[in-house]
């Protein structure tokens, strides 16, 4: 167990990160950079809200249950190491469950549909990163169910993953270079530029959250070399939330219409995404 709950980690982490929002977008104004759009940064701020609405319908249920999960753990860790030694665990533990659930959000249609709004903007900036799927909270609950059942406390698994998710904030910025030998083992702010690119030779690159060695082991990372194209093969083209949330399963429930047996069907919902080279 942990005295400090999600709430206070957030309490502490949120304001830093408006905090630091404000001061990118100044430096922007400055530079004449122009990082920051207004009708982007709307359009970001409609998706965070919706993804906001499913977060607090569910996240008391998320950890609930975790907690029931928790009970049939099959490694009692409390017992076996150290309470550092468990908040360890459970920042590496979490971030290759992410690895994993952010590399199949690429590869596989539908979970594609729901993450390929975080991907819409084509500006890349602090505030990229409150750019949310709606229902990415949801999508989220099978690949970290995992965590309980190996013994990891669920409050600690529920404060670590806020604290890696604020991390997560730094690696959306253009004003922050390569970062010498922590470049090695971070997820930067390079890397995740590399991330968010269009360019060929970018796509389905460096998944990882706070760590970057699991692109390193799986074979998916890639350094960032040339100027990066931010957004989609195929840009969205609006700055409705609504439309962005949807727009991709429109095209899913289209094509299964087409379908001319349920092998088809399915390869429309479990099967990879459409485009992911661009075309020249």
């Amino acid at each position: 167990m942990t005295d400090l709950t999600v709430t206070q980690t957030l309490a502490i982490g949120l304001p830093i990160a408006f905090f630091v929002i404000f001061l990118e977008a100044v430096f922007s104004a400055w530079q004449k950079k122009d990082y920051y759009k207004t009708s982007d940064t709307l359009c970001t701020l409609g998706l965070l809200i919706g993804n906001m609405v499913v977060v607090l319908a569910t996240k008391g249920l998320t950890l609930a249950l975790h907690i029931y999960l928790y009970q049939f753990k099959v490694f009692d860790v409390a017992t076996m190491v150290p309470i550092w030694m468990m908040w360890l665990l459970a920042f590496i533990l979490i971030d290759l469950v992410f690895y994993i659930y952010h590399r199949l959000s690429h590869r596989v249609r539908f979970l594609w549909a729901i993450h390929m709004s975080h991907h819409s903007s084509q500006e890349m900036n602090f505030a990229v990163s409150f750019r949310q799927a709606w229902l990415g909270p949801i999508s989220k609950v099978p690949f970290f169910m995992i965590l309980p059942l190996i013994g990891l406390d669920p409050t600690i698994v529920a404060v670590a993953g806020s604290m890696s998710t604020l991390w997560g904030i730094v690696g959306h910025t253009q004003i922050i270079n390569k970062l010498g030998p922590l470049e090695i083992f971070l997820n930067t702010p390079s890397h995740h530029r590399v991330h968010h690119g269009a360019n060929k030779q970018y796509i389905d690159k460096n998944y990882g959250n706070l760590l970057i060695i699991w692109d390193k082991i799986f074979g998916t990372f890639e350094p960032e070399h040339e100027k990066v194209e931010y957004g989609l093969v195929n840009n969205v083209n609006t700055f409705n939330p609504v439309k962005i949330t949807f727009m991709a399963w429109q095209e899913i429930f289209s094509d299964i219409k087409k379908s001319q047996n349920l092998k088809e069907a399915l390869n429309c919902f479990f099967g990879p995404p459409k485009t992911k080279i661009k075309e020249i």
